[in-house]
């Protein structure tokens, strides 16, 4: 059975830092698509970072150069490092995971992940 579990996210200040964790077990970790979504109140979710199961990383212009996506294969655990926050990135952040290569193969199937969390809340202080 897979569980996916986010962690760390909080309240922080504009221009602070913030670390998010992703937890997944039941899956072999390195041969999975994973990515960092989230949802603003009243928005649709949208997807920030992406890393894929050969490791390479994607990301969305709003978060470029801002954010960082990395996983610790060992550990089963995504990351996403967010640093220069804004209050537009308050949202509740989601950690997905897909075993089809990557989250543009899913995307273009024009289906959701398969695995998701159940999310972590961010907030950022104006």
């Amino acid at each position: 059975q897979v569980q996916v579990v986010e962690s760390g996210g909080g309240l922080v200040q504009a221009g602070g830092s913030l670390r998010l964790s992703c937890t997944a077990s039941g899956l072999a970790f390195d041969n999975f698509a994973m990515g960092w979504f989230r949802q603003s109140p009243g928005k649709e979710r949208e997807g920030v970072a992406y890393i894929d199961d050969d490791g390479s990383t994607r990301y969305e212009d709003s978060v470029k150069g801002r954010f960082t996506i990395s996983q610790d294969n060992s550990q089963n655990t995504l990351f996403l490092q967010m640093n220069s926050l804004k209050p537009e990135d308050t949202a509740m952040y989601y950690c997905a995971a897909d075993p089809r290569p990557s989250m543009s193969t899913v995307r273009a199937l024009g289906v959701n992940p398969l695995w998701w969390g159940q999310g972590t809340q961010v907030t950022v202080s104006s």
